[in-house]
């Protein structure tokens, strides 16, 4: 089965951002996206609301709720308390603990699962309290020990950072090299029986690529380069174009 399409709004709420006005709209966007056959929305509320806003919250869960009962929201973070209280407050269907600094401008790492292993245990059990899918941000390394400890403190999926792919635009090679060590830790993320995600810099060109690399990827969450695809394609034809790349019948 074709990897699903969370498209993760945060690019647009940073545009909106830049004044105090309305527009552009993240529900109106998160509504387009969803009746494009988008699986789900994502967003990340840092603690500054830099972009997604905590007042943004309750609207995306009353869209879905509302409008798209099958779709998911996706929300993800640093399990910080202030996190969790949103998480607990807005129920997404999924939540995604990544190991940011709230000073990053974006993820751009992995956890370090043996480091961070009482840590993760302690928060997915609360989260898993409210019945969520966890999911925890995975550098793509082949590491069998420290994807079994992700498996043993109760997370659902892991999903793969892929960052590093996605800056080998202009390198072919290098691309296909980290396609494969990223298609490495899936396996054995699925071997220990965690479904597997993916995201960061992901575009209609390299998607394909790792589809087809890891045939059981789960879920592909996806915000900049969509956002920038949607301001020369719109918004509607740039989800159905990420779903045609994700392998989807569109």
């Amino acid at each position: 089965m074709a990897a699903k399409l969370s498209v993760n709004l945060n690019a647009i709420a940073m545009l909106r951002n830049r004044r105090d006005l309305p527009w552009p709209s993240v529900t109106g966007l998160g509504r387009i996206a969803l009746e494009a056959g988008a699986s789900g929305l994502t967003v990340h509320p840092r603690p500054d609301q830099r972009h997604i806003r905590f007042s943004d919250l309750a609207p995306i869960r009353t869209l879905i709720d509302g409008s798209f009962p099958g779709a998911e929201f996706n929300m993800e973070g640093f399990p910080e308390e202030g996190f969790l209280r949103l998480v607990e407050e807005h129920r997404p269907e999924q939540v995604t603990l990544v190991p940011d600094d709230p000073s990053q401008a974006t993820s751009d790492h992995g956890w370090d699962f043996r480091k961070d292993r009482a840590l993760l245990e302690k928060v997915i059990g609360r989260v898993k309290q409210l019945g969520q899918r966890v999911s925890l941000f995975a550098d793509g390394d082949p590491d069998r020990e420290a994807l079994k400890i992700a498996k043993d403190v109760g997370a659902d999926r892991i999903e793969l950072y892929t960052g590093p792919y996605g800056g080998c635009y202009d390198d072919p090679a290098q691309a296909a090299r980290l396609a494969e060590t990223l298609g490495q830790t899936a396996e054995i993320a699925l071997d220990l029986g965690l479904d597997v995600n993916a995201g960061h810099d992901l575009t209609v060109a390299n998607l394909p690529a790792l589809a087809a690399r890891i045939p059981a990827l789960a879920e592909v969450s996806i915000g900049h380069g969509l956002t920038a695809d949607a301001l020369v394609y719109g918004m509607a034809e740039t989800v159905r174009r990420f779903r045609r790349a994700c392998g989807q019948n569109v």
